[in-house]
Parts: structure tokens; C-alpha cells; sequence
């Protein structure tokens, strides 16, 4: 269970729970991002979500129910993991992943329906669905993806699907204050924040002063921070 959230007021604020449970975590920090990682036994570890300092970021939410439509059928399907991948690791823009996810077939991994919530920085928004379609919202005011697919909303029910966190974080930012800032990024995390399948990392971009905010285990006291240095012109790495 994830929450992804997307601001754009006086400056463009990224938020993102990660919800997990049993897998094993670290947050590594370099001069070009932010990653929050995931220990793989096949691959290691393997940076999934976070930021970079061309300004994107790159969440992961599993959709649930799980929908078969997701599963790869063909070998020219692009894994929506490996497009969060290069986002991330700025070996493509966030524009050339909508124009995949538009004209090609994007995919999950056997079983299990995993989703992108993507933004760039210039606040632009991209939520994909394997199997189902994408949302692209050019500097929305506000997006929101948790657990359940946008396009079924409520109409297919599950306990993990999160429909109580994304009304409680709409409810938030649908009208909060043109200085929407990190600290009130943090409270809406908080907010929808989750002990069951615990929300192990909470981090915040600043994307217009390219800093990165995270706290972990909801530890909302010991909050860390990490600023990119000079201007990246957004070359892939």
C-alpha cells in the first residue's frame, strides 16, 4: 500500500508513502538522486522509487485488485518497472515514457498489477496502469494515485486499495493554500500514513529548490534532507 501525491502552487511539491511490509529497504543519496531501494535475492538492490536531480520522481503503488490484464503478454511489452527505472536514473524523460505508455504495450510482472505515479519538473503528472491505460495531467493543481485503479475507482473493492487515504488527501490539498510547502506535504503523508502495512519511508521533493525530505517508520521528528548541487539541464545520465 502506497500513497503518491502531486502539488503545484507556488512550487511544484512531490509526496510518496511507501507502504511495505517483509521486504527489506535503504535509502541511498548521490549527486544525481535520492533512492529509496528494495533488496531483490536475483538482483540486489534496486532503486525503485524516489528522486533525481532533474526534478522527477518516480513512485510505484501495487493496484489492487489485481488485474490480469496487467500480466506481460508478449516479449515486446515494456516492464512498467524498468520505465520507473529509467526515469529515475534520467535514461529517459518523462515525455518519451508517456509516448511509450501511449502507443505501446506497457506491462507488470506476473500477478501482480504494480502502477507508475511519475512527474517531471516542470509538475507534469503521469499515472500508468498496465493493462488499463494512463492518465498524463499537464501541471495538474493537484494528483493523487493510492491503490486502486483510476479508471475502476470504487466499483471493484479491496482492503488494501487505499479509498480512505485518497479521499483523506483530496479532502487536503483541494484547497490548501497557494504556499503549500514541505512541512504541509508531511502533514498530508501523515495523514494517510498506515501501521497495518506499515509506511516505512516518507519523503517530500521540493522540486524548484531540488531538495529531498524523508523521515522513516514514521518517525515524523527525525526528518532528513538532502539538497542536489548545480543546475542539471535534464541529459540523460
Amino acid at each position: 500500500m502506497c500513497t503518491s501525491i502531486a502539488v503545484n502552487r507556488k512550487k511544484t511539491i512531490i509526496g510518496w508513502n511507501l507502504d511495505l511490509l517483509g521486504m527489506e529497504h535503504r535509502i541511498r543519496t548521490a549527486g544525481e538522486g535520492v533512492y529509496i531501494e528494495i533488496y531483490d535475492s536475483k538482483e540486489g538492490w534496486l532503486p525503485l522509487f524516489g528522486a533525481n536531480s532533474r526534478g522527477d520522481f518516480v513512485g510505484m503503488p501495487t493496484c489492487w485488485p489485481f488485474d490480469d490484464r496487467s500480466d506481460p503478454k508478449s516479449e515486446d511489452s515494456h516492464n512498467v518497472i524498468m520505465l520507473d527505472i529509467d526515469l529515475l536514473l534520467k535514461r529517459k524523460t518523462l515525455q518519451e515514457i508517456r509516448d511509450i505508455a501511449e502507443n505501446e504495450t506497457v506491462c507488470s510482472v506476473p500477478g501482480v498489477t504494480y502502477m507508475s505515479a511519475l512527474s517531471d519538473r516542470d509538475g507534469n503528472v503521469l499515472h500508468i496502469i498496465p493493462g488499463q491505460g494512463i492518465r498524463y495531467y499537464e501541471r495538474p493543481d493537484h494528483a493523487v494515485l493510492t491503490n486502486f485503479s483510476p479508471f475502476k475507482q470504487d466499483s471493484e473493492t479491496h482492503p488494501w486499495m487505499g479509498w480512505d487515504r485518497y479521499n483523506t488527501a483530496e479532502s487536503m490539498l483541494s484547497d490548501c493554500s497557494r504556499d503549500f510547502g514541505v512541512d504541509d506535504c508531511f502533514d498530508v503523508l501523515k495523514a494517510v500514513s498506515q501501521e497495518v502495512c506499515p509506511t516505512i519511508v516518507s519523503m517530500v521533493y521540493d522540486v524548484d529548490e531540488r531538495t529531498v525530505y524523508w523521515c522513516e517508520n514514521r518517525n515524523w521528528t527525525d526528518i532528513k534532507r538532502f539538497a542536489f548541487s548545480g543546475e542539471d539541464k535534464g541529459n540523460p545520465a
